[in-house]
């Protein structure tokens, strides 16, 4: 491991105002936050993140789960994922981000991970981790390595001729689908970017993930009022039952009254660049009828546009199940 600096924030402009020494905003940058530390300091270790500077930020009091003034919920930065799985405002209002969070990791990971740290979470991309593979996530410019090498776990939707890499985190995927809002705090002031918004295509720039700007600090996420009637679950498919990332998972948050559909959001993991929102099969479901046909018809459609790659082609049928499934559970047509 390389020599760094390590400096305890008090505060938050002094958190931000150390931060924005830095020339970029991205997971490589020389200065970083530091706060569970279960990703970074793994990185760290295969030399993959190399910070000069890390700013501890544990003790900024970012830390609550609150009530808004609307009826929704404010979830701290530095939250940890075990009290946020756990709260009681979000296992009843919110159940499919206590789902996502359970089935996300180790009871020893989440009691460390924060908040913020797993919306920031990095791809477990193989040629990412490995410093001897050409990777323009990690090294702009280098190459794909994961494009006609080993690729049967990585993205269908949302790739790029520079970068087919998953993001990696379940709690991105319920956040999608409950239309959660990220709160930002930098040299600019605040600023609140809407959760489909945050995460970027790699597009010609996979080294840069997010809307995160130098010394922008993410101080919370809001959640809006749980909506009466709906119901919420989360439904992830992976190669072993525990401690492993999704091939494919799914978000689901609906209301049903008179046997049709009346609210729909969907949001999918394990199959896209980002965590990726069903727009066309929440549009498709709204006002038809609960039924079979009906829910496979729209599963179908959510997966129009994947391109597979030459390993990982099932995730279509793979992914298209797991959406169908998870809608019967949210709608009770399943029990498991």
């Amino acid at each position: 491991m390389e020599r760094f600096q390590y400096t305890r924030a008090r505060t938050v402009p002094e958190a931000i105002g150390i931060a924005a020494q830095s020339t970029t905003a991205q997971q490589s940058a020389p200065i970083r936050f530091v706060a569970g530390g279960t990703t970074l300091v793994d990185l760290m270790k295969l030399d993959v993140e190399r910070p000069t500077r890390l700013v501890d930020i544990n003790h900024l009091g970012l830390n609550a789960i609150e009530r808004t003034a609307d009826g929704g919920l404010k979830v701290g930065a530095l939250v940890r994922n075990s009290a946020l799985a756990q709260d009681p405002a979000v296992m009843r209002d919110y159940r499919v981000l206590s789902e996502a969070l359970l089935s996300g990791a180790s009871a020893q990971l989440r009691n460390v991970a924060t908040t913020s740290g797993n919306l920031l979470q990095r791809t477990r991309c193989m040629y990412f981790r490995n410093t001897a593979m050409a990777c323009n996530k990690r090294e702009p410019g280098s190459g794909c390595s994961a494009i006609g090498g080993e690729n049967r776990t990585l993205a269908i939707l949302g790739t790029s001729s520079q970068c087919i890499a998953t993001n990696p985190s379940d709690m991105n995927v319920a956040l999608a689908a409950l239309e959660a809002t990220v709160h930002l705090q930098g040299t600019k002031g605040t600023r609140a970017i809407a959760f489909q918004d945050f995460h970027l295509l790699p597009g010609d720039t996979p080294n840069r993930e997010t809307v995160l700007e130098p010394g922008d600090l993410v101080t919370h996420v809001t959640l809006p009022p749980p909506r009466s009637g709906t119901t919420s679950r989360y439904l992830k498919l992976r190669d072993r039952a525990s401690y492993e990332f999704a091939l494919a998972s799914a978000a689901v948050v609906v209301e049903v009254a008179g046997g049709r559909f009346r609210y729909v959001r969907l949001a999918m993991g394990g199959i896209g660049t980002k965590p990726w929102r069903m727009t066309a099969a929440e549009q498709a479901l709204t006002g038809a009828p609960v039924d079979e046909a009906t829910i496979r018809q729209a599963a179908t459609l959510a997966l129009r546009d994947a391109r597979p790659q030459s390993q990982n082609g099932f995730k279509v049928e793979l992914a298209t199940r797991c959406l169908a499934h998870a809608l019967r559970l949210a709608t009770g047509m399943a029990s498991v």
